[in-house]
């Protein structure tokens, strides 16, 4: 029996791993739908072990799409900061020469 517990612990280390992993470095979209599943299954869970708030947690990552900072989601309500431009233009005239 002890085997039999000790196959059972390492197989689900393995499990969680394996999953991790996927979740990790597969796509998004894969990412996104697993989250769903796993709040669906979750969601149909007895109410005795409480995971109500764990689905509603995971059906929110599972169909949230982040700004494209990944940050707060409020781009669109903010005032736009004034545009900075990456370059600076000097005249040519201006640029001197090195003697």
């Amino acid at each position: 029996m002890n085997h039999l517990l000790d196959n059972l612990l390492v197989g689900a280390v393995l499990l969680l791993s394996l999953g991790y992993a996927f979740a990790r470095l597969g796509p998004r979209v894969w990412r996104n739908r697993m989250l769903e599943i796993l709040s669906r299954v979750l969601a149909a869970a007895p109410a005795v072990f409480r995971l109500g708030r764990v689905a509603q947690r995971l059906s929110a990552a599972s169909g949230k799409t982040q700004a494209a900072c990944g940050g707060c989601d409020n781009c669109g309500s903010e005032s736009p900061s004034p545009k900075v431009s990456a370059e600076i233009s000097v005249p040519v005239g201006k640029i001197g020469r090195r003697a």
